[in-house]
């Protein structure tokens, strides 16, 4: 500790070093001391909660510091590299001490050699530059979601994204006793116009052991803003030791009758539909993107993580977006990442007006009808496109978002993208079949948001996937066991918005989504019954035809209802098949139950295949006498 002050001493000056000492944490300190003395920073920089600080990091972060100002007040631009686009999988690893392993599904390497890598990549790497210490917090502060965080960098624009999307946590990290705490190392590395030089050196390490992340050679949000998913590794890790949930799911309050206020959770896949979900007219929101889940005198509340957005802004329009439209296009803090820009103004694919014909994005200049090197037009901005804006900015926060308690849970969706299986709205018999035939068996297209081929349908357990640092049959067996001593367990629902018929076109609108949002409330209240079919309980027509008429002004024809809502059993069978065999050649810890729940679905599919052929319509199904189910 002589050294650790030493260090601190010699480095951290003036106020910096006040409030550094102020909080009286010998692991925050040494943390910090073995960041100087590896990077050596020309200076230290330590924040506190103060708007002041607020303030000047994002004067340093607009100053060429990783963003730029637009005409609109308070809006910034931000360029990621060319090669630095998204979440890279394979140089995000797990450091692993020696007898601890995880799964054959998680990418992980031997902690000794892992952070001897990353630390001589880390070596020297702000010589010249300012290292900015903050300190925030995940989930409201004073609470028993809390959980402190500090965060080294030598970005501004990840600290400045970090205030918007993070709650202050000065204050709170004062109360912190030990190593109670999530630690976060970033730094962009060596730049060249002012973007990250060596990326092919890029790598995300997160020590299990320790709950620290370590980034280097790369800005881009995902892999650097060590709050949000990076955090969700370390938080699912605690999760499990502590018997709580931390899961990669919006909570928003789903409005019901005479004023009533249902709370979702939500998990969905990169550009599944899960932000807009989150946002749809008429509904109010509390996060869009990680939520951790309590228990607390047999009932389950949700709270929300972060208090900003990072979302991903193509096809953000004015018409199905409104609500986030008007926020990122009014006076306000708001950082576009990887968007067209042109004389001061932000554009972006699908917003919902004209491009201008020329302008500059991450790749340089741009201009209407520039190919690509592979003789491709190049797009005005990135497939994965983002925006940064606080929750506060929306007018449809929920009231409670920021409520140290969180939420009473009343219900779980599940959505992903399908073009030909799932039904739009589906109801699991109980919180086991809907843990394992909804979220553990959740399938999507892959999209642009994590680099790769684009449009192959994968396995996505939880929307989690990606984020799962325990064994995949624990981290199953935790959702099941959940529920235990919860005397209603929320009801689980799966959601599917891009069902297509035999000439490839959505069954239904963007907007129509709010309809199976709407008919989950009531059902998971108990107001309207159901038909029961061999996966779950699915709308009959006359409860969803006059929510059609009296939320969207559409009439939705029998015909539609029938076509959505057919039972396509081959394509069930040969969906559960896949996932079954997941399972069985990557999850050595599967839990027995799952294959028992894939068995009994099985079974029930069969069933009503040899009775009613491949495709079932709903109506075959609600017939008197035959599968009609009354929830009360």
């Amino acid at each position: 500790m002589d050294r650790v002050q030493e260090i601190l001493k010699k480095r951290v000056s003036g106020e910096s070093f006040n409030r550094l000492m102020a909080v009286p944490n010998a692991d925050l300190h040494a943390f910090v001391a073995d960041a100087i003395n590896l990077a050596n920073p020309k200076s230290v920089y330590v924040c506190s909660d103060a708007l002041e600080d607020r303030n000047r990091i994002r004067e340093m972060a607009v100053n060429g510091n990783g963003e730029h100002p637009l005409a609109t007040p308070g809006h910034t631009y931000h360029f990621d590299g060319i090669n630095d686009q998204g979440r890279y999988k394979e140089v995000t690893k797990y450091l692993l001490p020696e007898g601890m392993t995880l799964g054959a599904s998680l990418n992980s390497t031997d902690k000794k050699s892992g952070l001897a890598e990353v630390r001589a990549l880390l070596k020297d790497s702000m010589v010249g530059r300012e290292m900015i210490v903050c300190f925030l917090c995940l989930c409201p502060t004073g609470s028993e979601f809390s959980i402190s965080c500090v965060q080294i960098t030598d970005s501004p624009y990840v600290v400045h994204s970090e205030y918007i999307l993070y709650r202050p946590g000065y204050e709170q990290f004062k109360k912190v006793s030990g190593d109670e705490f999530f630690k976060f190392f970033h730094s962009q590395g060596e730049l060249i116009n002012e973007v990250s030089k060596n990326v092919d050196k890029k790598r995300i390490y997160i020590d299990l052991e320790d709950d620290t992340v370590y980034s280097v050679n790369t800005q881009y949000a995902g892999n650097t803003v060590g709050l949000k998913k990076l955090a969700l590794r370390l938080a699912i890790q605690k999760a499990n030791k502590e018997g709580w949930l931390a899961e990669h799911m919006f909570i928003m309050g789903v409005h019901g009758p005479k004023e009533r206020v249902t709370y979702f959770n939500g998990a969905f896949p990169s550009a599944c539909g899960k932000t807009s979900t989150a946002m749809l007219p008429g509904q109010t929101i509390i996060g869009d993107d990680i939520a951790y889940l309590r228990k607390r005198g047999g009932k389950m509340f949700t709270a929300n993580v972060e208090r900003g957005i990072f979302g991903i802004i193509e096809d953000v329009n004015a018409k199905d977006d409104p609500s986030i439209y008007h926020a990122i296009t009014t006076p306000g803090e708001v950082i576009y990442g990887n968007v067209l820009i042109a004389e001061g103004k932000p554009y972006w694919t699908g917003m919902g007006s004209p491009l201008p014909e020329k302008g500059v994005n991450f790749q340089g200049e741009w201009f209407n009808g520039k190919l690509g090197s592979d003789g491709k037009p190049v797009p005005p901005s990135h497939k994965n496109a983002r925006y940064t804006v606080s929750i506060s900015a929306l007018p449809n926060r929920d009231p409670e978002a920021d409520n140290p308690d969180g939420v009473p849970l009343g219900a779980i969706i599940y959505g992903g993208r399908d073009s030909d299986t799932l039904v739009p709205v589906e109801q699991a018999f109980d919180w086991t079949e809907g843990i394992i035939t909804k979220g553990a068996s959740l399938e999507s297209e892959t999209t642009a948001a994590t680099i790769g081929q684009a449009g192959v349908r994968t396995f996505n357990i939880m929307s989690n996937q990606d984020f799962v640092s325990i064994p995949l049959g624990r981290y199953i067996q935790n959702n099941l066991d959940f529920a235990k001593g919860v005397k209603n367990p929320p009801a689980i629902f799966s959601v599917n918005y891009f069902l297509r018929d035999e000439n490839n076109k959505y069954l239904n609108g963007i907007l129509d989504k709010m309809i199976w949002l709407l008919w989950a409330e009531l059902r998971t209240n108990g107001d309207v019954d159901a038909i029961k079919t061999p996966t779950g309980y699915i709308p009959l027509y006359k409860d969803i035809a006059p929510l059609f008429k009296t939320k969207l002004d559409k009439t939705y024809t029998e015909e539609q209802y029938v076509k959505a809502f057919s039972i396509r059993v081959p394509n069930l069978l040969a969906k559960f098949d896949r996932v079954e065999q997941i399972y069985r050649t990557k999850v050595d810890d599967t839990p027995a139950i799952v294959y028992e729940t894939f068995a009994k679905v099985r079974k029930r599919l069969q069933d009503a295949q040899a009775r009613y052929g491949d495709v079932i319509s709903p109506d075959t199904l609600a017939d008197p006498g035959r599968f009609v189910f009354k929830t009360r």
